[in-house]
């Protein structure tokens, strides 16, 4: 009965660290909360890191670039 908790510990400690490290780093408040509060061995921690947590796509670096142009463009044909 010790070596499975000691098991457990050993196989919880890093997933939960690494989940709780993740979700702070990412704000979500919830998360964190369920977390830390919630033991499943390891199974939440690993859903929310591998699938729950994924990086949602930010606005891209095209238009901006396209739109800097634009304003070079305008700003130097209206001081001439």
């Amino acid at each position: 009965m010790v070596a499975f908790v000691l098991l457990a510990a050993l196989w919880t400690i890093p997933w939960k660290g690494w989940a709780l490290w993740r979700s702070a780093r990412k704000e979500d408040k919830v998360w964190f909360v369920v977390l830390l509060l919630v033991n499943t061995l390891g199974l939440l921690e690993i859903l929310y890191i591998f699938v729950l947590s994924k990086e949602k796509p930010g606005p891209t670096v095209k238009g901006i670039g396209k739109d800097r142009k634009e304003r070079g463009s305008l700003t130097s044909a209206s001081s001439s």
